[in-house]
């Protein structure tokens, strides 16, 4: 039997999936790893804790197999926008900036200055944004100018693992779009944003497309990790486009729905384009030669947990989705914002806030309940709807997973708001089960990535919309009208 390994370098644990060619799942493990916040805005990790923690988890699924040379490849995915810096040995010189670290909004000021907004949109298909690697490599430059002058290489969070396993500095095209220094269109470094950022072209690690062999594993990483001399390790991807991969979003008008603590909306795009206003994301997919756009909420399922958490704690979510059932749309008049951790798309604004909006005498625990369900449902649905309007075109399937997928209260909410048929994906294992499908066509295993898909992606209930969607759409006409109305008042919370 051959094997594909999946390691995800995710921003709680570091995971090693190992699936068989039929694209079954034979082992799993994830060793937890600390987060750091120093300040105020910052989010921060060791390094050194994720290959720990890796080294831990892949020794636990080799040890399923007994012989590593079954292992016919590795693939990688992991945690987007990180910023690694390392000197010219490859010692790290600073603990990693994380992707929700949020200290940088006056370098990416700088940034869109220095490019120019719509140019900067048009080669990077993205806004400058806190979270991505560009912002903070401009911060260590000004605030930190002794780190700043050691550096020799910077990686993501995955490229360090790579790092550590084939001893070279590479990445892949999808988590490199997320760095805000690739012409996404061209499919490789960015000459003039690199230049015009005065950051050295020869810090950034090697492009390679998502299934493509980036290297081997070393000696010294094989007898850390059982694995065996000379695996080969291929690109991967970025978290985002490694669950697209594992749920089959691999051609255009299959689009991916995740409702995990954040939410993502993701589709494939057959050649480069971008959003005018870039309230999308435009990335390079996992896939080789195709591109995807993706509009993201901060909370979605982390709305309904902080719910539960702060006025329903130790309730049961199933239970507590189930009370939400039969009630009519709209929550008896009652809308929930889902701001509570600023926004991205379609409202790219860090001082966005939460909201119960229209809260009566009459509004039960229910009420409560199924407004938050809608809110979130709405959220997605604004990036929904920049998709359909967008050159991504046709929508002929949406693929639900995430940890919120699992109600099936949530669900129908889902493909009313939508008013298009969801089909829930039967995989647990996200975005290290994408990367371990792309290791199985690098490792020859599968002839690309279409085939990898359809082999491994397990389709299950399919969710037609039902007499709700008419109703929701005049709810979601007055849910679109709250967040400009508010703005100022969110603003002005923010200041005091």
């Amino acid at each position: 039997m051959n094997y594909l390994l999946g390691l995800d370098v995710s921003t709680t644990g570091s995971k090693a999936l190992l699936i068989d060619e039929r694209g079954a799942v034979v082992a799993s493990h994830t060793a937890e790893h600390p987060i750091s916040h120093p300040h105020p805005l910052w989010s921060e990790q060791d390094p050194a804790d994720w290959w720990k923690g890796m080294v831990e988890s892949i020794r636990a699924v080799v040890a399923k197999v007994g012989d590593a040379g079954d292992i016919k490849a590795i693939g990688l995915t992991g945690q987007m926008h990180g910023l690694v810096c390392l000197d010219e040995n490859g010692k790290v010189l600073r603990p990693a900036i994380l992707w929700n670290d949020q200290r940088t909004q006056a370098e990416c000021d700088e940034i869109t200055e220095t490019i120019g907004p719509k140019r900067l949109i048009e080669l990077t298909g993205n806004r400058a944004l806190t979270g991505f690697t560009a912002p903070k490599i401009v911060w260590v430059r000004k605030h930190e100018p002794e780190i700043y002058a050691k550096i020799a290489h910077v990686l993501l969070p995955k490229d360090y693992i790579r790092f550590e396993l084939i001893d070279d500095y590479m990445t892949d095209l999808a988590g490199a779009s997320g760095t805000l220094l690739l012409d996404v269109a061209k499919r490789q470094w960015s000459n003039a944003v690199v230049d015009a950022l005065q950051i050295p072209r020869e810090w950034l690690p090697q492009v390679h497309e998502g299934p493509e062999i980036t290297g081997v594993v070393s000696a010294k990483a094989a007898e850390l990790t059982g694995l065996k001399a000379g695996t080969p390790v291929v690109g991967g991807g970025g978290d985002q486009a490694a669950q697209a991969t594992g749920v089959g979003a691999v051609k255009p008008g299959i689009v991916a729905l995740t409702v995990g603590t954040s939410g993502v909306v993701f589709a494939p795009l057959p050649s480069y384009a971008f959003e005018p206003d870039g309230r999308l994301h435009a990335f390079c997919h996992s896939v080789p030669g195709q591109w995807h756009f993706m509009g993201v909420m901060l909370s979605a399922a982390g709305s309904l947990q902080w719910y539960r958490d702060t006025l329903c704690p130790g309730e049961d979510y199933g239970k507590l989705t189930a009370e939400a059932d039969g009630l009519k749309p709209g929550s008896e008049g009652l809308i929930f914002l889902p701001y509570l951790s600023g926004e991205r798309t379609p409202h790219p604004d860090p001082l966005a806030r939460g909201a119960f909006v229209g809260l009566t005498q009459i509004h039960t625990r229910p009420h409560l309940t199924r407004s938050v369900l809608e809110g979130v449902a709405f959220g997605l649905r604004d990036g929904f709807e920049l998709i359909k309007a967008s050159e991504a075109g046709r929508i002929d399937e949406v693929r639900v997973s995430g940890g919120g997928a699992k109600s099936p209260v949530w669900r129908q909410i889902l493909a009313d708001v939508f008013n298009a048929p969801l089909v829930v994906v039967e995989a647990l294992e996200g975005a290290a089960y994408g990367a371990a499908l792309l290791a199985g066509v690098g490792g020859g295993v599968w002839p690309d990535v279409a085939t990898a898909a359809e082999t491994g992606v397990k389709l299950g209930e399919r969710v037609e919309p039902g007499a709700n969607a008419a109703a929701y759409d005049e709810v979601y006409a007055l849910y679109r009208e709250l967040y400009p109305t508010l703005t100022p008042a969110f603003h002005k919370e923010a200041e005091l």
